[in-house]
């Protein structure tokens, strides 16, 4: 038997073409192994390059028709012509959005299904409710703001206030004599006119109906002192002479309504109403999909018709950034918060 040591001694050429061989084949190895590492790296940057690839879904938590609505589908056609994938428009209305909120926030997080969120979805319902089923933050990844929608002040076109100061007046005088309507308790409209009072210093009655124009027909029919209503809801009624505007709760006068004076300049610096619209995906939603879903929003938002048909909305586009909504998401969360708790406000 020859030892080890002899046998390499004996035969070099072999041992050394042996070790050739073996360093070969590791160095095959390690090259098969790191592809192997790359592999998934790659594949998931080459997914979000793709995305999307398929329909995406638009949860709309408002029923078919309607302004909210309206929004919805000029969005969603826009942004699937952007995408290059259809944009499927699915109405799941009812207890406050909170239906439809509810679904999306417990969606897959890969980008095919999207919420349209509001004021009533992201900062009011999650405090009018005990169980809203869902966290208006923790669950949603914000993608992009639409738009804002101004609030205006109304009052019957033969009143008697013909300006804030004259209603305020009025209300001071007679604290609890006066009355304003709304579509309903923890409405935008309701939750507006809270905000109006707060400011002013004022105590006037809150008459909840149940939805509709009812409040509207009231208030021209004098059994109402005022509104606070959206501008899409009262540019009509205010250009056809139906009711009267003394203020925009916006921080410039308004093209719609030039004459009409902001809250700031009625002496009320700084009183900024709005309803709102933005877009949100499920929490963990991955950042090039966030990425690519912004940048298309912003550029639909910016388009010439969508201006001209948010217009006639009363929607004013708000491009920004996914960073941006959320600041402004936790902040409306936290105004709307206060003012539900300080007025002990709850759902009918």
């Amino acid at each position: 038997m020859v030892p080890i040591a002899s046998r390499a001694h004996a035969h070099p050429g072999a041992l050394t073409r042996t070790r050739t061989t073996t360093g070969r084949r590791a160095l095959v190895v390690s090259a098969a192994l790191a592809l192997c590492g790359l592999a998934a790296p790659l594949a998931a940057v080459h997914a979000a390059d793709a995305y999307p690839t398929k329909p995406v879904t638009l949860l709309v938590p408002y029923p078919a028709g309607g302004a909210n609505d309206a929004v919805a589908r000029l969005v969603g056609q826009k942004l699937g012509d952007a995408l290059k994938q259809p944009m499927v428009i699915d109405n799941r209305p009812g207890a406050g959005t909170t239906i439809g909120t509810t679904v999306a926030a417990k969606a897959a997080p890969d980008g095919y299904t999207l919420v349209l969120g509001s004021l009533a979805s992201h900062a009011v319902s999650p405090h009018l409710y005990a169980k809203p089923g869902y966290d208006a933050v923790a669950d949603f990844t914000p993608i992009g703001l639409i738009g804002v929608v101004p609030m205006v002040l109304v009052v019957a076109q033969d009143s008697p206030y013909t300006s804030v100061r004259a209603l305020v007046e009025a209300a001071r005088k007679q604290p609890g004599a006066l009355n304003y309507g709304s579509s309903g308790n923890g409405s935008p409209l309701h939750l507006a006119a809270e905000l109006f009072k707060q400011a002013a210093q004022v105590q006037i009655n809150h008459v909840p109906y149940k939805g509709g124009n009812a409040h509207t027909m009231d208030l021209m029919g004098g059994r109402l002192d005022m509104i606070l209503d959206t501008l899409t809801s009262a540019s009509p009624l205010i250009k056809g002479g139906k009711v009267r505007a003394l203020a925009v709760a916006a921080p410039a006068r308004l093209p719609e309504l030039p004459d009409v004076p902001t809250f700031a300049e009625a002496g009320y610096p700084g009183f900024e109403v709005n309803a709102w619209y933005a877009l949100y995906a499920p929490a963990k939603t991955s950042k090039d999909v966030v990425a690519t879903l912004n940048t298309a929003l912003n550029a639909v938002l910016r388009q010439p018709e969508v201006l001209e048909r948010m217009a006639a909305l009363g929607v004013r586009p708000q491009p920004g950034t996914p960073q941006a909504l959320a600041r402004f998401t936790q902040d409306e969360l936290g105004r709307y918060g206060k003012v539900i708790q300080a007025n002990g406000i709850r759902i009918d």
